[in-house]
């Protein structure tokens, strides 16, 4: 068993149990580390959803499976061989909707930019295709929203697994390359997956109230944003 790897699993499902999105491996090629992690992160999000389904945005949802799903599949396909860094570009929107907690002028920009809903949906689809960085632009999405902390993750879990199943399915159809990890070895990985949320939801998550939910997702969206910067400049 990988010890990167599976400390990786470990501190993606913590991320995830929070916020409803978790992050990508480090050191390995871009289509397998989506071979491996993306079923750990659907198995997360389906436990969310279980939990808190009712009290998902449907319309929000809606607009994911309209207009983000099609641009995913397009673009994971175009870059199933080439990997595309825009880790700054994305990085620093995070700080941006971080400071929005901050900055009234800041709150305003963010306000304009986001009347064109339908067009960052679109986006979010074309950059997590390329990169998946599309995570990173749903959850400042959700959080520009001002959700309660419920909405905001189940929200995020069923859009977030509905583009892990959309990678999952476009790359089974287009792509032959995968980390050589045994059938039982990636079933121990999920079990640490789930049980790291079950024990996250249970001893942090419920813990936070709204306020602090607010301002801890903010600290992640600016954290986040930093070190995508940094990777993408080292």
């Amino acid at each position: 068993m990988s010890v990167d790897i599976l400390l990786t699993v470990i501190v993606t499902a913590i991320v995830q149990s929070i916020f409803g999105a978790g992050v990508l491996l480090l050191g390995y090629e871009f289509v397998d580390v989506l071979i491996v992690l993306l079923p750990i992160s659907i198995a997360i999000n389906l436990l969310q959803i279980a939990k808190h389904h009712a009290h998902i945005d449907f319309s929000f949802y809606r607009r994911v499976l309209l207009l983000t799903l099609p641009p995913i599949g397009l673009f994971l396909f175009l870059v199933t061989h080439t990997r595309i860094n825009i880790g700054v570009l994305i990085g620093l929107f995070l700080l941006l909707i971080a400071l929005k907690e901050f900055s009234p002028a800041v709150t305003r920009i963010i306000d304009a930019l986001m009347k064109y809903e339908k067009a960052y949906f679109v986006t979010m689809g074309i950059v997590h295709g390329l990169s998946n960085l599309g995570g990173s632009l749903l959850t400042a999405l959700v959080h520009h929203k001002d959700y309660t902390k419920d909405v905001a993750r189940v929200t995020v879990a069923a859009s977030y697994a509905t583009f892990a199943a959309a990678q999952i399915l476009t790359l089974w159809l287009f792509s032959r390359s995968q980390i050589d990890v045994p059938f039982a070895e990636n079933g121990i990985y999920l079990v640490v997956g789930s049980l790291i949320f079950l024990l996250t939801d249970e001893m942090l998550y419920t813990q936070i109230d709204q306020a602090k939910y607010r301002r801890i997702f903010a600290g992640f969206l600016a954290v986040a944003g930093m070190v995508l910067m940094i990777r993408a400049l080292s």
